[in-house]
């Protein structure tokens, strides 16, 4: 796991060196006199804002399964704050993933078909702790909805969520952490942590890095899939229609199953609707 010591030490190297030489905050809350575009970019990058959104996620991962082929996982996750009074949040988060799943072996076909529904809470609150400090936690649940059970567990499934990040001018970094143990049959516990880490630029654009990093606590080995890598991003206005953010990442596995992707791409246009 020396992968994901380096990665954080250069994670750590990055907002040192930003906070060193920035002295403008941004806290992804729009403001008179503010970029109101870069504001957002900021607000679009904290899990438990308190902000309306709709992502369409594109990940393509290369070389999978036996046959090295090309899977694909077309995630629609939209993200929907409530407010529970003056101090608190509630941040709804659900995952439909359409997935495409190669062959695994000679004579069987591609298939096609819905994969199992996630849904997370996070009750957030509304002022960041010890002044930066922004988090939330609470319950995740798997529902079994998928279309074959080529394309995922298809069991019920529960578990917890939190997310932790901070703010510092042109920096958002933090990270979100989750365990699904299964409900019934086959037990099944996956762990899942993604960290990012984000340098803003004025006008909305921005360079990003958050790799999904998982454990199949009952696979071989623990089954550690470990990517790195990143990619860049802009928030943009089309006219009267509402902002969009569109980013790419890319990343290689630099620890994976015996039958894991070498390399994955993601794209996500996600659309905004800020209150």
């Amino acid at each position: 796991m020396r992968v994901i010591l380096r990665g954080s030490l250069a994670s750590a190297l990055m907002i040192f060196l930003a906070t060193s030489v920035f002295a403008y905050e941004g806290d992804g809350i729009i403001e008179a006199n503010e970029d109101e575009t870069a504001e957002l970019a900021r607000a679009v990058q904290n899990p438990v804002a308190n902000l309306i959104s709709v992502p369409f996620q594109n990940n393509t991962s290369y070389n999978f399964g036996p046959r090295d082929r090309t899977q694909n996982v077309h995630n629609i996750q939209p993200v929907i704050p409530f407010s529970i009074n003056e101090d608190w949040n509630l941040i709804t988060r659900t995952i439909f993933p359409i997935v495409s799943q190669p062959s695994f072996f000679r004579g069987q076909d591609r298939k096609n078909g819905i994969g199992d529904t996630t849904i997370s809470l996070f009750g957030s609150p509304t002022k960041p702790a010890a002044g930066r400090l922004i988090w939330g936690a609470g319950p995740v649940a798997l529902i079994p909805t998928a279309s074959d059970d080529r394309l995922s567990p298809n069991k019920w499934g529960a578990g917890v969520s939190a997310v932790g990040l901070t703010m510092a001018g042109p920096i958002v970094a933090g990270a979100v952490v989750s365990n699904v143990w299964s409900l019934e049959g086959e037990d099944f516990s996956v762990f899942t942590l993604q960290y990012f880490v984000n340098y803003n630029f004025p006008g909305g654009w921005y360079l990003s890095s958050s790799p999904i990093i998982t454990a199949n606590w009952d696979g071989p080995n623990d089954a550690w899939t470990v990517p790195v890598g990143g990619g860049f991003g802009k928030v943009h206005r089309f006219g009267n229609l509402p902002p969009v953010n569109l980013s790419f990442q890319a990343f290689y596995n630099a620890e994976k199953p015996e039958f894991g992707a070498d390399w994955s791409t993601r794209f996500q246009v996600q659309l905004l609707f800020p209150r």
